[in-house]
């Protein structure tokens, strides 16, 4: 028999923005929240993450507005040396977990519903017992909506023969053999983790082939720091995007330019990157990259055999021994976009670039403080997740038209500096009037924020009628 219980949300999914929604709803409010999530703790993806994967953007910018993630201190080893840390894997999930232990739970608002499912019209089921809920939830919060993938649970889009020693990333660590040779299949931020730990574990970049269906344009990871030592370098890199944008003559001529002010970087500078997923770098890390040599770009593998590996563009022969690790997971599999609020459902996606756990504490924000559906959709509207390297155009615009709004909003520009979650708000509004040098780069920014968005329009007409 089913037992019915009640909330003033439902929120399905315990993963990073499911969390993040449920804190800022916790701290501005006295409401009620029933979480479910298939996972038996908090984190959700993470908690199939391999061993060696980090942030990728200083802790400072992950886990929820009311608790920190980092510890205040820079890297003094490694490959990110002298940025601020990144938080490793086992940390976020015990940060996740520690949170959900030791604050949503004893408030008393929170009802967590581990290794359950949502069956739909508020109907959740135990995955171990079968037993089912009713709940009676004045708003439903689906934080699943990106559908995100990850290696350990990926299926893969080609074939591969049963031949082969072919393995996500996850089981490298595990390997009690010698690595003689390793081939990495995707050219995104796995494939980058992975092709850093081989080499800083030791095995020589002649000994890794990397195939790369679409170079990437990188963010270099020491603009997104958002202490007030690197003012200079994040909001600095935030000037030089827009007047890059501003003075461009076309999409590649920006994207060139971006490259000159030190915004993007690129693993080959003979090669012109077709794809955009927001990855961040250290130089250093580039420059460890840049040691592989055996970078194959035939396009995307179509089949792994028994002795060659079949690309869309030609193939490409496989020994005997080599070790192929799959990281072809795409992080976020569903680029639709929904309206945030519709009815009583909450759909979380990004409302600011690159940012998801900000999104959703801003979302929860809005919903708790206003009522109009047409003016929460207003206030949230959806930046796009970024595929193509064109994409970042949409995304740019958009988010930049977001943070023209929300300036615009009473009370918005306070709550954003108290974030946590928005480093970028505090930095720039903590600028002493005496700090010129400071003041010039902010001047220079709001100089060229107009003529930016005016370039994006043109190059988004431009995207719409087919580039």
């Amino acid at each position: 028999m089913s037992q019915t219980i009640k909330a003033d949300y439902l929120i399905i999914g315990a993963g990073a923005s499911g969390v993040a929604f449920a804190d800022t709803v916790l701290s501005e409010s006295d409401a009620t929240m029933i979480i479910v999530d298939k996972e038996d703790k908090p984190g959700g993806h993470w908690n199939h993450a391999y061993s060696f994967v980090t942030l990728h953007q200083p802790s400072s910018f992950y886990g929820v507005s009311s608790k920190e993630l980092s510890r205040g201190v820079k890297d003094e080893v490694g490959l990110n040396k002298g940025l601020n840390e990144l938080a490793s894997g086992a940390e976020v999930l015990a940060y996740f977990d520690e949170l959900m232990r030791e604050t949503f739970l004893p408030s008393g608002k929170v009802r967590y519903f581990p290794k359950c499912e949502y069956l739909g019209d508020g109907v959740i089921r135990s995955i171990l017992t079968g037993q089912t809920f009713n709940v009676e939830a004045n708003k439903i919060v689906d934080s699943t909506y990106y559908k995100t993938s990850i290696p350990a649970t990926h299926t893969p889009v080609f074939s591969i023969d049963d031949s082969v020693n072919f393995m996500p990333p996850n089981n490298l660590p595990k390997l009690q053999t010698k690595i003689d040779g390793v081939t990495i299949i995707g050219g995104g931020k796995t494939g980058i983790d992975t092709c850093l730990w081989l080499l800083e574990r030791g095995v020589p970049a002649d000994n890794i082939r990397w195939i790369m269906p679409r170079d990437a344009w990188l963010i270099d990871r020491r603009n997104t720091q958002p202490t007030k030592e690197f003012f200079a370098d994040t909001i600095g890199a935030q000037a030089g995007q827009m007047e890059a944008i501003a003075n461009s003559t076309s999409m590649e001529d920006m994207f060139l330019r971006l490259e000159q002010a030190g915004v993007f970087l690129r693993l080959d500078r003979n090669v012109l990157p077709k794809m955009f997923h927001g990855a961040t770098v250290s130089k250093m890390e580039l420059e460890e990259l840049g040691k592989i040599k055996k970078v194959v770009r035939l396009g995307r593998v179509s089949a792994v055999e028994a002795s060659r590996i079949v690309l869309v563009e030609g193939e490409i022969p496989l020994p005997d021994n080599e070790i192929v690790v799959d990281c072809t997971a795409s992080a976020i599999t569903n680029l639709e976009i929904s309206p945030v609020f519709s009815e009583n459902t909450i759909t979380l996606q990004t409302v600011r670039s690159y940012q998801p756990v900000f999104s959703a504490s801003f979302i929860a924000h809005i919903d708790l403080n206003y009522d109009d559906i047409k003016k929460k959709n207003d206030l949230c509207r959806v930046v796009p997740l970024p595929n193509h390297d064109y994409d970042w155009v949409e995304l740019t615009y958009r988010n930049m038209m977001n943070q023209f709004f929300w300036s615009k909003e009473p009370g918005l520009k306070k709550w954003l500096q108290n974030n946590r979650l928005d480093g970028f708000m505090a930095m720039v509004a903590g600028v002493k009037f005496y700090e010129f040098e400071n003041l010039k780069i902010l001047n220079r920014m709001r100089k060229a924020a107009k003529p930016a968005i005016a370039k994006l329009k043109e190059y988004k007409a431009q995207i719409d009628k087919g580039h």
